[in-house]
C-alpha cells in the first residue's frame, strides 16, 4: 500500500513539474517573435545608417522626458520638437527596433521633429541591445506580457494630448517597432491619426481585428524580406482593401528587412531615401491637412 501511494505521489509530482515548466503560449510566441527577428538580424549589429547622419530640416530641441508609468515603474522615453515652436504641433508616437531606445532612435527623432512634430520615442524595454543575442532577449522578455507595452503605448498617447496638446497623432516604427505601431493603430482605431509600419514582422490579417481602424496606413516593406514575406504583406494589403480601409503599401524589389533602420548594416540607400519621402509625404498629409 505504501509502495502504491509514494509511486502515486512521484507521478503527481512529475506531472506538476511538468506542467510548470511547460512554456505558455505567451511565452512561446515571444520565443518565436525573437527567433525571427534574430534570423533577420544574423550578424548584424546597431551601427548608425545613414539615415540618422542627415540633420533636422531646422532646428530641433530634444530632451529625456517622463512620459507615464507602468507597473509602478516611470518610463521615459524621448522628445523632440521645433525649437521655434510657439503653438501646439501634431505629435508622432516613435518605436524603436528591436535594438531599443538607443542614439540612432533618437538623431531618428530629431529628424521626424524637424518635419514639424512633437516626436515622442518610446522606450518598451528599459534597455538597450548591442548584439542580436542581447536584442533577441530583450524583445522576449518584453513580448511575454504584451499587456505592458500597450499600457506604454497609451501613456505616451495620452502625453501627447495632455502635455503637448498635439491635435492629431500618428504613429511609427522600424522592425519590432513596425510591428508595435500596428499595435498602436489597433490600440486608437479610432482616434489615431495615421499610422507608418516600417517592415513589421508580425502582421495582423485577421478581418475582424483589422476592421474597426480608420485611420489610414502606410506600409513600408522589402521585397527580399522574410519577416514579414512579401505574401503576409499582400494578404494584409488585401484584406485591409476589402475593408474599404485606406492603406498604401510599398514594397522595394531588392531591399532586406531593416533596410530604412536608424540602427544596423542592412541599410540600401536608395528604396530607404524614397520610403522617406514617401513617409512625410504621408504624415504631413494626415497629420498636418
Amino acid at each position: 500500500m505504501r509502495k502504491l501511494l509514494a509511486i502515486a505521489l512521484l507521478t503527481a509530482l512529475v506531472v506538476i513539474t511538468w506542467a510548470v515548466l511547460q512554456p505558455t503560449e505567451g511565452q512561446l510566441a515571444a520565443q518565436e517573435t525573437g527567433r525571427r527577428l534574430y534570423q533577420s538580424h544574423l550578424g548584424d549589429r546597431p551601427v548608425p545608417t545613414p539615415a540618422v547622419a542627415q540633420a533636422p530640416r531646422q532646428e530641433v530641441t530634444a530632451e529625456p522626458v517622463t512620459y507615464g508609468t507602468v507597473a509602478g515603474e516611470e518610463i521615459t522615453g524621448y522628445l523632440a520638437r521645433p525649437a521655434n515652436a510657439t503653438e501646439p504641433l501634431p505629435g508622432l508616437i516613435v518605436i524603436h527596433e528591436w535594438w531599443g531606445l538607443n542614439e540612432n532612435i533618437e538623431m531618428m527623432t530629431q529628424r521626424l521633429a524637424g518635419e514639424g512634430y512633437a516626436a515622442l520615442a518610446v522606450d518598451l524595454f528599459g534597455q538597450t541591445a548591442d548584439t542580436p543575442e542581447a536584442a533577441r532577449s530583450q524583445v522576449q522578455a518584453a513580448t511575454q506580457n504584451p499587456a505592458l507595452l500597450q499600457e506604454n503605448l497609451r501613456q505616451a498617447y495620452r502625453y501627447l494630448v495632455e502635455t503637448e496638446a498635439a491635435p492629431t497623432i500618428g504613429s511609427i516604427g522600424w522592425c519590432f517597432g513596425g510591428s508595435w505601431s500596428l499595435q498602436t493603430a489597433l490600440l486608437f482605431p479610432d482616434t489615431l491619426d495615421a499610422a507608418v509600419i516600417y517592415y513589421g514582422g508580425n502582421l495582423v490579417t485577421d478581418p475582424t481585428e483589422l476592421e474597426p481602424l480608420s485611420m489610414p496606413i502606410l506600409g513600408i516593406f522589402g521585397g527580399i524580406d522574410d519577416n514579414p514575406p512579401v505574401e503576409t504583406v499582400r494578404e494584409f494589403e488585401s484584406v485591409l482593401n476589402d475593408l474599404d480601409k485606406s492603406v498604401e503599401i510599398y514594397i522595394y524589389e531588392g531591399a532586406d528587412h531593416a533596410f530604412a533602420n536608424p540602427s544596423g548594416t542592412r541599410y540600401n540607400a536608395a528604396a530607404a531615401a524614397d520610403a522617406w519621402e514617401k513617409t512625410i509625404a504621408f504624415l504631413n498629409e494626415h497629420l498636418k491637412g
